[in-house]
Formats: C-alpha cells, sequence, structure tokens
C-alpha cells in the first residue's frame, strides 16, 4: 500500500510550498495529496475539470513517470527536477499546479496515468519515462488534443507519432556517437568492439542501432551483438561468449537496474576494456547498482551542471540545497526543463490575453490547441541550455557532453566528470 504523502519534499528547504499532487495509479495504492494555496488563493485541485470544462482555479501540469519499477531510479530523478521546476515557476503567473502520478515501467500503467490525468483536465502531460511507455502512451494524448513533453524519451520516431507530442530530450542519433568518438580519443588503441543491449525495451533497441552504426563508420563493426531484458540480472553466458572474442570496447544500451548489474558482471568476469553506456544510464543511481566497477564508464550527455547561465545556477543551487549537497543529474534537468516550457508557454499566453481574462476561463480543448501551438514556436533557456522545437516536435538543442564517471572510495557514491 502507498503512503500518503504529508509533507512538503525535498523542495520544503527552499522555503516555497509547491501546489502539487502526487497520486499512484497502480489500483493497489491509493492517492496521496499535498495541497498547498496557489497564487490565486484557490486549491490546486480546482482547475482539474474534465476534458471540457473552463474554471478560474489554477491550471494544472500533469507529470507521468516511473516512480516504480524498474526504471523508478529515473523516474525519481524526474520527480526532484519536477518539484524544483514547480517551486521556481510558482511566483510567475498563471497559477500552476502540478500531479504527479506513479506511470511505472510498463505500458499498461503508463496509460492508465496518462487517461487518468487527461480525464482530471490537465492542460498538458510531461512524461512518460520511457521510450517503449511513449509509443503507447503519447498517441492517447495526441487523440485527446493535450500537448505532451518528454522528458527523456529518445528513440527514433517519438516526435512523429502526432501533433501534441514533443520532447526535450535530444534523440540518441544526436548524443550517442559522441560517447563512441570519446571512447577512441582515450584509447585511440581500440580495435575489437562488442554490443549488449535490452531487446525488449523501445530506447536500448533504438540507441543500440545509432551505436551500432556509430561503429560501423568508424570501421569497428561489432564482432558481437548480444541481446539481454530489462529483467536480466544474470548475464554470464553472454558476457562468457562476447570475452572469448577478446573485445577491447563494449557498449551497452541499458536501464540504469539491468545495465549496472551488466557493468558489475563485465569487470568481475575480467574485462578490463572501454566501457560505454548509453543514456538510460545516465544517472547516479546506477553507483549503487556497479558500485565500484562503475569507475571509468563513458557516458554522453545532454547536461551540465557547470554550465553558467543564470537558469541552470538557480537549478543546481535549489537542488544542491534540497538534495544534501549533491550535483544533479540529467533526468532532473530535463524534468525541470519540461516543466518549464510550459510554464513559461503558459506566462506567454496569459500576458496575451486582454486585461480581465484568464486561461483557466477557456475551454480546456481550446486552450490545449493554443499552448501546443505556442509551445512549438517558443524558445526557452533552460538548465539544458537554449531550446527549441521543430513544427514537428523536435528539440533543438547546441549543447553536448561526454562525461566519464569517477567513483569514491566509498565504492557506492561519485560523479560525472565532463571530459574536455
Amino acid at each position: 500500500m502507498g503512503t500518503a504523502r504529508t509533507g512538503p519534499g525535498p523542495v520544503a528547504a527552499l522555503g516555497s510550498r509547491p501546489g502539487w499532487i502526487l497520486r499512484r495509479s497502480l489500483p493497489t495504492l491509493v492517492a496521496s495529496a499535498l495541497l498547498a494555496p496557489s497564487l490565486s488563493g484557490c486549491s490546486p485541485r480546482a482547475g482539474q475539470q474534465g476534458g471540457g470544462g473552463g474554471g478560474q482555479g489554477p491550471l494544472t501540469i500533469g507529470a507521468a513517470i516511473a516512480l516504480t519499477g524498474n526504471a523508478s531510479v529515473i523516474g525519481q530523478d524526474q520527480r526532484i527536477g519536477l518539484e524544483l521546476a514547480q517551486a521556481h515557476f510558482a511566483a510567475q503567473g498563471p497559477a500552476l499546479a502540478l500531479t504527479i502520478e506513479d506511470a511505472g515501467s510498463d505500458e499498461a500503467t503508463a496509460t492508465n496515468a496518462f487517461r487518468s490525468l487527461i480525464g482530471a483536465g490537465v492542460v498538458a502531460l510531461i512524461g512518460p519515462s520511457l521510450s517503449q511507455q511513449a509509443f503507447a502512451v503519447d498517441p492517447v494524448a495526441d487523440r485527446a488534443g493535450v500537448p505532451v513533453i518528454g522528458p527523456s524519451n529518445t528513440a527514433r520516431g517519438i516526435p512523429e507519432i502526432g501533433p501534441f507530442v514533443a520532447r526535450v530530450s535530444a534523440p540518441v542519433a544526436q548524443v550517442a556517437p559522441l560517447s563512441i568518438a570519446a571512447a577512441l580519443k582515450l584509447n585511440p588503441k581500440i580495435q575489437r568492439a562488442a554490443v549488449f543491449y535490452a531487446q525488449d525495451d523501445a530506447y536500448s533497441t533504438s540507441e543500440s542501432k545509432i551505436f551500432q552504426e556509430a561503429l560501423n563508420a568508424r570501421k569497428l563493426p561489432p564482432l558481437t551483438v548480444q541481446k539481454t531484458s530489462v529483467s536480466d540480472t544474470d548475464f554470464q553466458n553472454q558476457i562468457t561468449d562476447t570475452l572469448r572474442r577478446n573485445p577491447d570496447l563494449i557498449v551497452i544500451s541499458a536501464l540504469p537496474s539491468d545495465g549496472g548489474n551488466l557493468v558489475r558482471q563485465l569487470r568481475e568476469l575480467g574485462f578490463k576494456g572501454t566501457l560505454v553506456a548509453g543514456n538510460g544510464m545516465n544517472s547516479p543511481n546506477i553507483y549503487p547498482i556497479c558500485q565500484r566497477y562503475c569507475d571509468g564508464l563513458l557516458i554522453a550527455q545532454a547536461y551540465s551542471p557547470e554550465a553558467a547561465t543564470p537558469i541552470n545556477r538557480a537549478f543546481v543551487a535549489a537542488y544542491t540545497k534540497a538534495r544534501g549537497g549533491a550535483v544533479p543529474p540529467q533526468f532532473s534537468a530535463q524534468a525541470f526543463s519540461a516543466y518549464q516550457v510550459v510554464a513559461e508557454t503558459l506566462r506567454n499566453l496569459q500576458a496575451s490575453l486582454p486585461p480581465g481574462s484568464n486561461l483557466a476561463g477557456l475551454p480546456r480543448p481550446e486552450l490545449r490547441r493554443r499552448l501546443n501551438e505556442a509551445l512549438l514556436k517558443g524558445v526557452y533557456q533552460t538548465p539544458l541550455g537554449e531550446l527549441r522545437f521543430t513544427g514537428e516536435g523536435e528539440v533543438i538543442q547546441k549543447q553536448f557532453y561526454v562525461a566519464q564517471v569517477r567513483m569514491n572510495a566509498d565504492g557506492r557514491s561519485g560523479r560525472f566528470q565532463l571530459l574536455p
């Protein structure tokens, strides 16, 4: 049974009281809520009508992310980013509430979460955590005419799902090859590559194709391509088969749980070469999984906590204060940016209305349509840097990075050290 949230969560230290509601959509879990006064003096629930309502309460952004299941290490990073964004933009209007649903790590739970939020009258959706889920649930939002922003959906084909689907997460085709290039720069003697990927995950299969294309382009065709599953915990057979081929580079597309275990077992079974992981493992939550064996792992990133922009400085300061000095990871920054894109677009739409008018007074379908059109035309200065969108909803991002994991002496904590 889920535990009801009765306190303000990790952003309490910021001195704000964001009006967000956390609900878990699994049948065995109960709804939980934190209701704080909004800027308009209304309850955060006041703006949550059904699909055609108007209303004068705060508008609600819905988020459906993986708070349970094997992708929860991603979803928990995203939850923090959303909470910090809610606190940061609370004073900028119009009054916004945030409802977070547990989308789990499977398509069925994500579908239930999306339908629940759409039925509650949210003006936009953020989520889900996995590309595999996005292919199942984004069409639901698109048919309902609800803008959906993918915070971590990097597989090919996501924006093409429909006109109401966009993402702030750069596609794997842009990001993944960077880590291959970095590996070869660090070790020009690499000659033999192998590939592992989770065959039952859309992100992993999509990214692995990009990785393989990048290897082939550099005349490093994989010696072997090993298929795994997101639920696997024992990789001995695949690893044994791979190591007998003597690779000096292994490239992994997986989620933190299975990928972390795979990294650990590769090192335990004797692999001493270079390890490259994809964006699915771009989280400090891998540290307690692969532990000291995470050290040296290369991962391309779409975010740097060192970016010296005003919004990123504010984000890093808020995250560090809320999380006891920790450095924000990419998934938190992307979730913050997804919320920011929606919040800033709503603020600009409110400013464009005649005096005395309120966005919350518009019929919900009309508001969602206006929001979607304006969102794709905006320019946003986010923690990820400047973001724009194509007319199809694909993100346009300028700056990317490659980091190498450096573990601390305790073997359970570490950092992503950016490469020059």
